[in-house]
């Protein structure tokens, strides 16, 4: 019968596999800060570290603190002005580099705007000639519907006109009423055509 003992494993080793996995997951997301940490530059040892040594009077070792504190505040504020300088150096050099972006993205919006704008002209010319040929095109059609028109009023007056002078011919032949039964008579009798 098997032992269930070697399967559970010591916490300790389960805290190890965490921290593995943990580490090993996160490299890619530490990679900036572990090459800050591989490539950082430490200060010296400073002359402040182990230089105390425990003078026999206590009023002698009272000045000797004081001194030491009055030199290390005035590291300090030398460091602070340091870093003030350094921050707004940084502060600056981040504005000046915010400024050259905005002006980029300003240049670059004035040449897309130019370039919409060279877009825009070319289309409303495109479409003036396009209305410009359109129009022409109307006028054509326009004046070959009224050449059209004026052709058929034309034939029309000659069809009428025609129409006109058959009847106006025609009319020439008319009777009177106090011939017409004497015509009729005679055409019954000789059947010859009018």
């Amino acid at each position: 019968m098997a032992s269930s003992r070697p399967l559970c494993r010591p916490t300790a080793q389960i805290i190890k596999t965490l921290r593995f996995m943990s580490t090993s997951s996160s490299t890619a997301k530490n990679s900036h800060h572990n090459h800050h940490q591989q490539n950082h530059r430490f200060l010296e040892p400073h002359s402040f570290i182990s230089s105390w040594k425990a003078p026999k009077d206590p009023k002698e070792a009272e000045a000797r603190l004081a001194e030491l504190r009055r030199d290390y505040a005035k590291q300090v504020k030398e460091f602070r002005k340091e870093y003030l300088i350094e921050v707004e150096l940084m502060r600056l050099d981040k504005l000046r580099k915010d400024e050259a972006r905005k002006e980029a993205l300003r240049l670059q919006n004035e040449e897309k705007k130019k370039q919409k704008a060279e877009a825009a002209k070319a289309r409303a010319q495109e479409r003036q000639v396009a209305e410009q040929e359109f129009r022409q095109t109307l006028l054509k059609e326009r004046a070959e519907k009224l050449e059209n028109w004026r052709m058929k009023e034309k034939q029309r007056e000659e069809k009428k006109k025609e129409k006109n002078e058959l009847l106006r011919r025609k009319s020439s032949m008319w009777i009177e009423e106090s011939e017409l039964e004497k015509k009729i008579l005679a055409v019954i009798v000789d059947a010859t055509p009018l």
